[in-house]
């Protein structure tokens, strides 16, 4: 028995096979990319049909390449990034999508965010703020493409898009949904005046149903082309971070992850629906009914260091090669003979959330020691870059905690970033907790799988699943005298960064990103 995973992401799509025991058997991937309108600055639109044909190809491909029996593969479900969102007219035609990366809608956010209390209202309701909500995007079309905004009658997330040109059935799921802010967190549904605030229609997206709930079936023609079976089932999944949650066994209230990619998520199980009174953290509805997900950002992690590897560590990349390694793994051998605090040096790059007010400084490395030189300062300020990702991580998480009430005894560290022992080591220090490393680092394909396999009843419950997946590669404790250290290291570090921003804010320089309306 198989399932099929589509994990829509922001950069590529891909289809994953795994077996009902939670083994990975294939994977095949495609590149996409996101047009930008011209004349519309921060327009990124998402092509519907060349999408489409992308997520057959990798069907396709990743079928191929596991040599199942493709009359065994009983479900699929999807994951995809979040916020993303596709726009269909009255016979299901889309009409308009956009990408996540989207940020038209400056002017509109700066409009609703005039009205007094209304982001407010959003916030405590949603769980969102306005910088990457439905809303803004909704507001733009209305205002720059009148006749289209007239003609839709249905909002998707991507995911439930996938999930629609599948099987022909609209659908709505309270994770990915939840991140589009017109979603009532308590009730775990659409609330239309969540539209109807903001100037917008209401009744746009459909009833939300649970992650693992199946809608359907693959469509005759599809199943036919894929030499599937008739009956193969079209489960919902989710938003790509819950999906990594429930890959790794995150499903309890009071547990955390961290998911260490391009960008690094850091999110918390919370048993109720609260939000920050200070607007600072998004709260999402988690995969399991009753549980929610107060969750934060660290900005450009994983671009970071890919940056600083392609711009500094040449000779690095050259050992790397001779020794049949990834430049990335002697780049740790290094930094572990770096002592903690990087000889000095503070990382301005990623900066803690700030929901309202969403923006970072100008990215640079300051109080860099003359001392150093050659390779010794490369393995510094490569390391620099370990620990910014760590500080913000258990700085973010520390705001959770302050609202919620919730107090983690331990991480599960899962993404990219988890392969490299030095950075699940810096975590656990900085945080004063324990580190859990699943086998499988990139569990948000796993989680939408084990969705599938819910639908068709192989398991009772996403909890039961994802326990009977969960793997944990290796654990790693924190060194009391790291975690001391790292505690001046943190409020150093606030300290620089915070002027840094000003220089920012009043243009000085250039922020690293900055939220629309921001």
């Amino acid at each position: 028995m198989y399932s099929m995973a589509i994990d829509a992401g922001t950069g590529s799509v891909r289809a994953v096979i795994f077996d009902v025991e939670g083994n990975e058997l294939a994977a095949y991937s495609k590149d996409w990319e996101h047009t930008p309108v011209e004349g519309v600055p921060g327009s990124m639109d998402f092509d519907t049909e060349g999408g489409y044909r992308a997520v057959l190809e990798v069907a396709e491909g990743a079928l191929a390449k596991s040599a199942i029996d493709r009359s065994q593969l009983v479900g699929i479900s999807a994951t995809a990034m979040r916020e993303a969102i596709v726009c269909l007219d009255e016979s299901g035609r889309e009409v308009w999508a956009c990408a996540n990366v989207d940020a038209r809608a400056t002017s509109e956010v700066r409009q609703l965010r005039a009205q007094p209390g209304l982001e407010e209202t959003i916030y405590q309701r949603s769980g969102q703020t306005l910088a990457l909500a439905a809303q803004p995007r909704l507001l733009w079309l209305k205002q720059n493409l009148p006749d289209t905004y007239e003609a839709v009658t249905t909002v998707l997330m991507l995911s439930e898009w996938v999930l629609y040109r599948l099987s022909g059935e609209y659908s709505c799921e309270p994770t990915n949904a939840s991140t589009s802010g017109l979603l009532d967190l308590a009730t775990r549904q659409p609330a239309d005046d969540l539209l109807t605030l903001c100037g917008l229609k209401p009744d746009l997206l459909p009833a939300a149903r649970e992650s693992g709930t199946r809608i359907g079936t693959l469509l005759p023609e599809l199943a036919a082309s894929l030499g599937l079976g008739e009956d193969v089932a079209v489960v919902l999944g989710g938003g790509d971070t819950q999906m990594a949650a429930l890959g790794a066994a995150v499903v309890e209230a009071g547990q955390g992850l961290i998911v260490g990619g391009t960008f690094w998520q850091e999110a918390v199980n919370i048993p109720t629906p609260a939000t920050d009174p200070e607007m600072r953290v998004r709260v999402n509805c988690a995969p399991e009914p009753g549980m929610w997900w107060a969750e934060a950002i660290a900005f450009h992690v994983g671009t970071s260091l890919r940056w600083f590897r392609d711009t500094f560590a040449g000779l690095e990349a050259l050992e790397a090669a001779e020794r049949g390694m990834d430049p990335f793994q002697v780049l740790d051998e290094m930094a572990a003979e770096i002592p903690i605090g990087s000889n000095g040096i503070i990382p301005v790059f990623s900066d803690t959330m700030n929901y309202k007010a969403w923006r970072h400084a100008a990215p640079s490395f300051l109080n860099l020691p003359l001392q150093c030189g050659g390779a010794e300062m490369r393995a510094s300020m490569y390391r620099s870059l370990l620990e910014n990702a760590a500080l913000v991580s258990a700085l973010n998480m520390e705001m959770v905690s302050q609202f919620s009430g919730v107090t983690l005894e331990s991480i599960v560290f899962a993404g990219g970033g988890a392969k490299s022992p030095i950075w699940a080591q810096i975590v656990s220090d900085v945080t004063g907790l324990r580190v859990d490393v699943p086998v499988v680092k990139e569990t948000t394909s796993a989680g939408a799988a084990l969705c599938a396999f819910v639908g068709v009843g192989a398991f009772d419950s996403l909890a039961e699943a994802a326990r009977a997946w969960n793997r944990i590669d290796y654990q790693v404790w924190p060194i009391e005298e790291n975690h001391k250290l790292y505690k001046d290291i943190a409020q150093r570090w606030q300290k620089a960064y915070a002027p840094q921003l000003d220089l920012a804010d009043n243009g000085t320089t250039e922020s690293l990103w900055r939220a629309p309306g921001s």
